[in-house]
């Protein structure tokens, strides 16, 4: 027989079962809820009802009127209260730091991003972006109190328990553990997870991804990284270093990779190795935004060269989805930005090298979200993570629901 607490217990699980839909969602009925989590209208209603109570749901009509009908009332949508609490995300980039807060139903309330040197001064990089999360705060109308926990995403490996582990990629970061660091700083909660995964997190979460549950998502900077998507859930690996892609071996007699090893595929269809190729012909000073503006401007060389990078590409990942069968690959990152040319290239080599059922089910296509990808993957992060609202028991933002046991 179930006792009470038993009971209890049960009902905060589907509280949070609720609560996890409208992040997901954004806005939804009630009866899009009880097909989302599985419960029962009756029980959705029961728990809404509680939730509204609390104040962590609020209602808003929806806009869109039956006038097929001509009458009746449209569904009411349902969406977590702003008020009830909100996230930061904070991306470091090689080149650049972003940071961005956003309430519990993902909508983005502000958002700066700076110039910086990432790789070589971590501790800089970190009080910049503590500086940073003060400005989006203040501009927010945020207090500190009403955080829940802050996203991190780093453009490097990162293990299981927040520590770099690479000497090369992030040289100013390696043996660092990148969780204490920022915590000890912003005094809330900080979870961490490479650039690569967060932006596959966000593209299916509010992208071109959206919906789908198996996913590769390929991130093509001055490194190529993939965050894998399966059954709705990131693959992170033992070592939580899946989808290292860009250093799958490709070149025999190649040049050196950053990694020691020699013909890596970074080494011939990055950022960097596709802007080498570049430039005896456009000039030494040759960086990504002018690659994008050639491409753009239909230059032949450019063109040639980034859709070269794109075959590359493709015939790695060609093996990759004979192995996964993803429903989609969506390309993102510096080179992602350059016109159609790389997805063509990657499309090209896949129809190619991939086996022909696997390439009649996958869509191949950029991202929607560019440059902000990695930081909405890190709001996402803390604003799916059901476990940590659970072992905080959502005190932190209401002061009432308690802690399941």
């Amino acid at each position: 027989m179930a006792t009470a607490g038993s009971l209890e217990s049960l009902r905060e699980l589907n509280r949070l079962r609720v609560i996890d839909a409208l992040r997901q969602r954004g806005r939804a009925s009630r009866s899009e809820i009880a097909r989302h989590t599985g419960l029962s209208r009756t029980t959705v209603t029961t728990l809404v009802s509680d939730l509204q109570a609390r104040g962590l749901v609020v209602e808003q009509p929806s806009a869109e009127v039956q006038e097929s009908q001509g009458r009746g009332r449209p569904p009411t949508l349902l969406r977590l209260d702003p008020a009830a609490g909100a996230v930061v995300g904070i991306h470091f980039d090689h080149r650049h730091l972003r940071v961005a807060v956003a309430d519990l139903s993902s909508t983005v309330l502000a958002e700066r991003w700076e110039d910086l040197d990432v790789d070589h001064a971590a501790t800089t990089a970190l009080d910049a972006a503590t500086e940073l999360v003060d400005v989006v705060l203040g501009e927010a109308g945020l207090d500190r109190s009403r955080i829940v926990g802050a996203g991190m995403a780093l453009s490097g490996p990162v293990s299981r328990n927040g520590t770099v582990g690479s000497t090369v990629i992030l040289p100013g970061w390696a043996g660092l553990n990148a969780v204490d660091e920022l915590e000890e700083r912003l005094g809330m909660h900080v979870a961490v997870d490479n650039d690569a995964n967060l932006g596959a997190l966000a593209e299916i979460s509010f992208g071109a991804g959206r919906g789908l549950e198996d996913v590769v998502y390929v991130m093509v900077s001055s490194g190529i990284g993939a965050g894998i998507v399966l059954g709705g859930q990131l693959h992170r690996g033992i070592t939580g270093l899946a989808g290292e892609l860009g250093h799958v071996h490709v070149r025999s007699e190649g040049v050196v990779c950053r990694c020691g090893n020699r013909g890596c595929l970074e080494t011939v269809a990055s950022t960097d190795a596709v802007l080498e190729l570049l430039r005896p012909a456009n000039g030494p000073e040759l960086g990504v935004r002018e690659l994008v503006e050639l491409v753009s401007a239909g230059d032949v060389g450019a063109r040639r060269v980034v859709a070269d990078a794109g075959r590359e590409i493709g015939r790695v990942l060609a093996g990759l989805c004979n192995i996964l069968s993803p429903a989609a690959v969506i390309v993102g990152g510096d080179l992602g930005f350059a016109g159609s040319g790389l997805v063509e290239g990657i499309r090209d080599a896949l129809d190619r090298y991939a086996l022909p059922s696997v390439k009649e089910a996958l869509d191949v296509q950029a991202g929607v979200l560019g440059d902000r990808a990695e930081v909405l993957g890190a709001l996402a992060l803390v604003i799916g993570d059901t476990d940590r609202l659970r072992s905080v028991g959502l005190a932190a933002l209401n002061g009432e629901l308690t802690t399941v046991s």
